[in-house]
């Protein structure tokens, strides 16, 4: 049977609430990894990460240990890092290069695609032990590419990766299209933790509304540098992608290096982002240029990858450990081949606002924290309100909830149709 949800959406009344219990309860907990995170799509990592055969990389990725490999023949795998022996990790780095990973354990060896290799003592094992398909390491049951972004499913069966991103498909696009050459990850990894329930964070993530009043100090600190403000104010629009993805695109008044020039960066650096916004027009044509440089986006991929194009881009995955705790992974992506003023100035707009000890993310963090302890008041302050702009006729303002809305629409279909 499916989960009761009790979120109510009634669309005559303008009125959406969400449980608090949603973010509370250890059961509805436990359902969510069951009906959404063995389920769904799951972003693992980036091409750029794994440069020539022989690179690889250990992630966790919804609980699970896995190590994703580039093999001899180009090809890349995502297994489940376990040791089919006797279940230790077979891969304890980080990441680097090897065609070969050994258990600590009990030296069984495979290869960077999963095969067992090598084992020690194999007399003493039959015949045809070494390609027994139960000896070798296990594949996760689906990984798909679409550009230079990898997902995996722990879901043998399920739509296909391009049919379950839909419209959020064009927006990875428009990612990639800020180089002819396409965008690589760069700098390692930014890990931290909040002690806050992860849906939580998707909502941050993406909500406009709370700029103005939770990030003032950021916004103050540009106004009062001279130069760092452009002219664009903070004005868009929330867009529903379709399957719980959703994002806020808008114009900011922040420089971005590809290709939104503020004063800031002086006459030479007028030229080089007016060179770069030829470049854009010229190949890809007014509109879209337009849209790549001058527009900012914040969008979630459901349920947990967030792509933060704004004054740098970031790419950020959470995953929950506990109704009240996750653990976030966030890298910097840039466009391959850019000029070293304007990594320059990509890199300090990311770590200043989008890194853990930036502008933002502590002040985010803080109120994702703050919101947790709030929902210990239990009583009648049962639900949360995500009704702001459906009563609004038209496109939804950024700064309206219209994008949560379409996240918790799904998270709620998913929940109770589970097991139905």
């Amino acid at each position: 049977m499916g989960v009761e949800t009790g979120i109510i959406n009634d669309k005559d009344a303008a009125r959406f609430l969400v449980p608090r219990r949603a973010f509370t309860d250890r059961g509805v907990f436990e359902a969510e990894y069951k009906a959404i995170f063995d389920n769904c799509w799951l972003y693992l990592g980036h091409a750029s990460e794994l440069p020539e055969p022989g690179s690889f990389l250990t992630r966790t990725v919804a609980r699970r240990p896995v190590l994703f490999t580039r093999d001899k023949d180009g090809e890349y795998n995502a297994l489940l890092n376990a040791c089919p022996h006797r279940g230790a990790l077979v891969c304890r780095e980080r990441h680097g290069k090897s065609r070969a990973f050994m258990c600590m354990y009990h030296g069984w060896t495979f290869g960077s695609d999963g095969h067992l290799m090598t084992l020690p003592g194999s007399s003493g094992y039959p015949k045809g032990f070494k390609t027994d398909p139960q000896k070798q390491m296990v594949h996760v049951p689906r990984m798909e590419r679409f550009g230079d972004f990898f997902f995996i499913s722990f879901a043998k069966d399920g739509e296909d990766l391009a049919t379950y991103l839909a419209d959020a498909g064009d927006i990875l696009n428009l990612l990639s299209e800020q180089s002819p050459q396409g965008m690589e990850i760069i700098g390692g990894t930014q890990e931290y933790a909040i002690r806050g329930n992860w849906k939580l964070l998707a909502e941050n993530s993406f909500d406009g509304y709370h700029a103005a009043c939770n990030h003032s100090t950021y916004l103050e600190y540009l106004g009062n540098t001279k130069g760092a403000l452009g002219v664009d104010p903070l004005k868009g629009e929330a867009i529903d992608l379709g399957h719980g993805h959703a994002m806020v695109e808008y114009t900011a008044p922040w420089g971005r290096p590809v290709a939104n020039w503020v004063p800031l960066w002086g006459e030479e650096g007028k030229k080089e982002i007016d060179g770069v916004y030829n470049e854009l027009e010229s190949r890809l044509g007014a509109d879209r240029a337009q849209r790549i440089a001058k527009k900012s986006r914040n969008m979630v991929i459901f349920p947990n990858l967030v792509i933060n194009d704004v004054m740098a881009v970031t790419v950020r995955t959470f995953f929950p450990t506990a109704p009240d705790y996750m653990e976030i992974n966030a890298w910097a992506i840039a466009p391959v081949g850019e000029s070293e003023w304007r990594r320059k100035f990509r890199l300090y707009n990311f770590t200043e606002f989008l890194g853990p000890g930036g502008f933002a993310t502590p002040d985010d963090v803080e109120a994702i924290e703050k919101c947790q302890q709030g929902y210990a008041v239990g009583g009648d302050a049962q639900y949360n309100d995500i009704s702001k702009g459906m009563a609004r006729e038209g496109v939804p303002s950024f700064d309206d909830e219209a994008q949560m809305r379409a996240f918790w629409v799904e998270w709620d279909r998913r929940l109770s149709e589970y097991g139905a």
